[in-house]
């Protein structure tokens, strides 16, 4: 007897209820972090040292290839802006580099970085946990697996995205004055100073949340992914290459309101 295949009307249902099993099972599992978050100082130092090495993972041992971007594009806008204007008789290559680097591609491609490290190397690492019932262990000698696991991580991985956006910048922008030395010699200060003109309040603001939101995305669909791991190995591809898909797209989606919370 030949099985029937569910209709539209049953996959839809079906796929309306995963949505919503999923987007409740997301909100429960937020909310138990953030809880865990606040009473993170009284945990043991061995939680410290998680937080630490997540530190160094995602922030210390990233900055090679943000300093390589940064440069890069940093060096890309003036090539490209001194063939447009002259550097010393307009603003418009310093807005070209506060909107550019401070506010839209910094903190979006240092999040891109961090998600393909650090988001790959975590829900990588959380899956084989599960896999291997390291997670049933902690249960077991009564350690929460999300004070222990997840918080060090959310923590690490946020903390790191302020930093690393902070040094996307500065090496950017410095980039950008060494570069521009080869066009249209200026002194330094003249230089910075215009910079520092164009960067205004809401360009801060606005790095420095989507530094923070991004840092909060990549760690929470990490974690979440790799804990829906179930008995297999071979699982684990499929949880980290959906991780990181479901990471880029919300760090387009949040990169795209925050930018209209923050207009220029």
């Amino acid at each position: 007897m030949t099985e029937r295949k569910p209709n539209l009307f049953e996959r839809v249902g079906a796929t309306t209820f995963d949505l919503f099993h999923n987007t409740f099972y997301a909100f429960g599992f937020f909310w138990n972090v953030l809880g865990e978050t606040f009473r993170f100082r009284s945990r043991s130092r061995v939680s410290t040292q998680v937080l630490v090495m997540q530190i160094l993972f995602t922030g210390v041992n990233a900055l090679f290839i943000i300093t390589l971007i940064a440069v890069s594009l940093g060096t890309v806008i003036i090539f490209y802006g001194n063939q447009i204007t002259t550097l010393v008789s307009t603003n418009f290559v310093y807005t070209i580099l506060i909107t550019v680097i401070t506010r839209e591609l910094g903190p979006l491609l240092t999040a891109f970085i961090v998600m393909a490290r650090s988001g790959v190397a975590i829900a990588t690492e959380i899956s084989s946990m599960v896999v291997t019932h390291e997670i049933e262990a902690y249960l077991a000698v009564g350690i929460n697996p999300i004070s222990y696991l997840v918080v060090p991580r959310f923590l690490g991985v946020t903390l790191s995205m302020v930093a690393l956006n902070l040094y996307f910048n500065l090496s950017g922008l410095a980039a950008s004055y060494l570069v521009a030395q080869f066009f249209h010699p200026i002194p330094a200060n003249e230089y910075f100073g215009q910079l520092m003109t164009q960067l205004t309040p809401t360009a801060v603001a606005s790095s420095v949340v989507k530094s923070l939101a991004f840092g909060f995305v990549i760690s929470m669909v990490s974690t979440l992914n790799g804990f829906r791991a179930q008995q297999s190995t071979t699982e684990i591809p499929i949880i980290v290459i959906r991780a990181v898909g479901q990471g880029f797209a919300l760090l387009i989606v949040v990169n795209i309101l925050i930018t209209l919370v923050f207009p220029r």
